[in-house]
């Protein structure tokens, strides 16, 4: 056993990052999927499809890649059976499924709209048998092998849906999977029905399911506690070779695992490339959403506006020098473009880029004295500015400045004048007093000499008196 106070390599961290807590039966092997946007996001409360929107979305599906469309439910008759049957006889390279109920009767109706592959969709927790179905676990048995007996005769391909497996007792899932896989069925799709899975307990439900019967399983995930794209993932793991997707993750309640965010996530966090063109993710997702009388979140992961949108100036300087910092994948790559947003977060260098879009130079120094009132700006408002506001705001900051410099200019002026005007008037006062100073000498000096003499005098008069004595 290591001993764990031993120094950890880099070597080995690496491994302990990446490995995995269990066995992951991923591999090179295509992992396939299988859109019902179509049936289970038109089943999102408020939702309608109009028979030309579905025709859309069944085209652009078909356009990125998709293995299989889950068109709808035939049984609804009407539109509904009309529009599944154009779909189907579109030519698309993508499989075509139609959804059903185990009733013959709708199986072949369905098979008769030109599908090449049909779902039959039974009940296998005991809560639904019971008190929805109101039947008993043999009756479910024994519709879903009619049923997939019916549907392999006409030589389609059948996915056998275990509705709220993850509420089923396993060994009853393995005997219905059992069932479908002896009248020929081709996969078991494992439907967490209400989204109560975790990717650990999916994991291994899903793999001991593949170890005791064989057969290939699609997962269906929901949303409602968060987790639908990673039980998705966790099923993959497990081996599960499906993946049934929709369109933004449309879906009853909180939705389905979102085609865009699966994709994404096994080629950049799984190294598994599904070789869907994801340039045109944000295209299909926007074209949806508007169908489906929704917007996309800023939020939403992978094609939401938020996804490529840096304010912070910490993250725009990092972006800005390399994408890389904070974006895993490049916008281009799913139909998107990077937008640096200006508010209250925002640094210099993000006003410098700003205004250089549009033509306008500014020196780091005046973007770092302009972000001030970017930043009262951004909080006055509440939100970021847009792009003519932080224009305004610089125009009126250049001006402001340009007044307050040619005040600056003007009392510099002034200040010289005056100053002129003080030297002069100090030159005139310092005349006057040389004047006055030699005049007072010259004054000075005549009383001085005249002491002087009078003194001298003084001194003289005795010398000159003892003189006469002598003589």
């Amino acid at each position: 056993m290591q001993d764990i106070k031993a120094p950890i390599t880099e070597e080995v961290a690496n491994q302990m990052v990446w490995e995995l807590p269990v066995e992951s039966r991923l591999s090179s092997e295509k992992i396939k999927l299988d859109d019902t946007t179509l049936r289970d996001g038109e089943q999102t409360a408020g939702v309608v499809f109009s028979n030309e929107e579905k025709i859309n979305i069944a085209r652009m599906l078909d356009e990125i890649g998709i293995d299989q469309i889950e068109a709808g439910i035939p049984a609804m008759g009407g539109d509904e059976r009309e529009v599944i049957e154009h779909i189907a006889g579109m030519g698309l390279n993508a499989s075509i499924l139609a959804w059903n109920r185990a009733n013959l009767d709708e199986i072949k109706d369905s098979i008769d709209t030109g599908v090449d592959a049909v779902a039959i969709s039974l009940a296998t927790s005991d809560i639904h048998i019971k008190t929805k179905l109101m039947k008993d676990r043999q009756w479910v048995l024994d519709s879903i092998r009619r049923a997939v007996e019916l549907a392999k005769s006409h030589d389609v391909y059948v996915s056998v849906n275990a509705e709220d497996a993850s509420r089923t007792e396993l060994g009853f899932l393995f005997e219905y999977a059992a069932v479908a896989k002896e009248e020929g069925a081709d996969r078991i799709r494992f439907c967490d029905t209400i989204g109560i899975m975790e990717p650990f307990q999916c994991y291994s439900i899903v793999k001991h399911l593949i170890d005791e019967t064989g057969l290939e399983v699609e997962m269906h995930t929901h949303n409602d506690f968060g987790m639908a794209v990673a039980n998705a993932i966790a099923g993959i793991h497990a081996g599960a070779q499906w993946v049934n997707v929709t369109v933004g993750g449309l879906g009853e309640r909180a939705g389905n695992a979102a085609l865009e965010e699966v994709v994404m996530a096994l080629k950049y966090l799984e190294n598994l490339d599904l070789e869907i063109d994801t340039k045109q993710f944000y295209e299909i997702t926007d074209y949806v959403m508007r169908a489906a009388g929704r917007t996309i979140p800023a939020w939403k992961p992978i094609v939401g506006a938020n996804m490529f949108a840096h304010e912070s100036g910490i993250h725009a300087d990092g972006v800005l020098k390399n994408p890389k910092t904070y974006e895993v994948f490049s916008p281009d790559e799913v139909g998107l473009e990077r937008q640096i947003v200006v508010g209250k977060h925002s640094g210099s260098k993000t006003i410098e880029m700003k205004l250089a879009e549009f033509g306008i130079p500014i020196t780091r120094e005046e973007a770092a004295e302009l972000l001030p009132a970017v930043r009262a700006k951004a909080l006055l408002l509440n939100r970021s500015l847009f792009d003519k506001e932080l224009v305004k705001l610089y125009q009126n900051f250049m001006a402001e400045k340009a007044t307050a410099e040619a005040k600056v200019e003007q009392v510099e002026k002034q200040v010289k004048k005056t100053a002129s005007k003080i030297q002069a008037e100090v030159a005139d006062i310092a005349r006057e007093v040389e004047v006055h100073t030699k005049g007072a000498e010259a004054v000075l000096t005549t009383a001085a000499v005249a002491e002087v003499a009078e003194a001298k005098e003084m001194i003289d008069a005795p010398r000159a008196g003892e003189a006469k004595e002598n003589t």
